[in-house]
């Protein structure tokens, strides 16, 4: 099924560029324009049926994966050193992603119709203020943080929630229950979703080139390049910050994610490969209640490739539009994109919507967000790869840092004394 999703999406990426070179071909610019409008609503569509399931999604998955914590001393500190690498990770992301995006110049040369370029406003970061931005981190109301898309209150909301359950002796098991079962609800409904994934491609693809003819794919094709290129050096950076403390190690533990990793690639999502990391991990030492703890968190506050993806596709976005940001202004969008990115869910192409609210920070039309919807997919499968490889790293040097990481199982005897059970 998933194989066959895969050749859906290729499938209509081909026809939609077939598509899109025939209308630009064959109809005037006016008629060729009126088609590529049709076929735009086809993409807002999927969009907003995107903006309708992350807010529920997050919350529900935050919560729960913060509700399964033990006890409050060990989370703390175990916490402490998961959230210091996290963050580190992200940092590094990010400014990887956006030095990149700078030396390469994805965008630099999209020409887009003169009509669309006169109108492209300047960002502004009139309304984002420090101290706005720290305020604005706070919901006053969650039904109104969920309504309007508040991807930075829902998270804030959700940790809060999620403490106060994992802080009760019997850790509220209704609560925790329905907010697990909701959880599976949402990611089938994303599932749901995902499957007009082709059908949102194949018109945003068409639609592009129905009014800008074929000359964009070269862009594209720059654009894509780049994007691997970039994730290939964050993982040799990952590679090397993994040997730094786990030495040896590193190379068996690459050799045990590949699986998952291929899985994750293959499917275009890094939730499908949950499974198997939990299995793979403790192959190479790194203990069980290590691995459910920084697992979970993981999955929504590092997600390395989905970060790096960030500000390589907001800045891609901004160069084809001929916006440019200054230095201040770029390192505000840092800032936000480190706390927004904290609220993408393991799931295909959560990060546009992060995309959308920092193009919409910034003054701009968050529907340009549909010059990138055509190519997504390819790079989802890539940055999903990367957000597992991120993940298991840290979870075996945080293993490292507690003291739990166990001899390898396959150089102990066959009693397999040395991985003792998670406590």
């Amino acid at each position: 099924m998933k194989r066959m999703f895969a050749y859906l999406i290729v499938g209509a990426m081909v026809l939609g560029v077939v598509t899109g070179w025939g209308l630009n071909h064959f109809l005037t610019a006016d008629q060729a324009s009126a088609a590529a409008s049709n076929l735009n609503l086809i993409t807002d569509i999927f969009l907003r049926l995107i903006k309708m399931i992350i807010a529920p999604l997050v919350f529900t998955t935050l919560v729960a994966g913060i509700a399964h914590m033990e006890d409050a001393a060990s989370v703390g500190r175990i916490g402490v050193k998961t959230m210091t690498w996290f963050i580190g990770a992200s940092i590094v992301s990010l400014v990887l992603g956006l030095v990149m995006v700078q030396l390469l110049q994805p965008g630099a040369n999209m020409h887009l119709p003169e009509a669309v370029a006169a109108a492209a406003p300047a960002a502004s970061t009139d309304a984002f203020s420090l101290h706005g931005f720290i305020a604005h981190l706070v919901p006053t109301s969650i039904f109104d943080a969920m309504a309007r898309n508040e991807i930075l209150q829902i998270v804030v909301f959700s940790v809060f929630v999620g403490t106060a359950v994992a802080a009760l002796d019997d850790k509220a098991p209704a609560v925790l229950h329905l907010v697990e079962q909701a959880a599976s609800i949402m990611l089938k409904v994303t599932e749901f979703v995902m499957k007009l994934a082709p059908f949102a491609i194949f018109a945003a693809l068409a639609s592009t080139i129905a009014t800008q003819g074929l000359e964009m794919l070269g862009t594209y094709a720059k654009f894509v390049l780049g994007f691997y290129g970039s994730m290939g050096v964050l993982w040799g950076l990952l590679f090397l910050a993994g040997a730094v403390v786990l030495g040896k190690r590193v190379i068996p533990l690459f050799r045990e994610i590949r699986t998952p990793t291929l899985l994750a690639f293959s499917t275009a999502s890094s939730e499908a490969a949950y499974p198997r990391i939990l299995e793979a991990l403790p192959k190479v030492g790194v203990r069980r209640r290590i691995v459910s703890f920084v697992l979970p968190l993981g999955y929504s506050f590092n997600l390395d490739g989905s970060m790096l993806y960030c500000t390589f596709g907001t800045m891609f976005i901004m160069q084809a539009h001929g916006v440019h940001l200054s230095v201040s202004q770029q390192i505000f969008m840092l800032l936000l994109l480190m706390v927004t990115s904290k609220g993408i869910a393991g799931i295909p192409r959560a990060s546009l919507v992060v995309i959308m609210a920092t193009l919409t920070y910034f003054g701009l039309p968050e529907a340009w967000i549909a010059i990138v919807l055509g190519v997504d997919h390819l790079l989802d499968m890539g940055r999903s790869a990367t957000n597992v490889v991120g993940n298991s790293v840290a979870a075996a040097v945080v293993a490292k840092w507690e003291g739990e990481l166990d001899d390898m199982p396959e150089a102990d005897s066959a009693d397999g004394q040395a991985q003792p059970a998670a406590v």
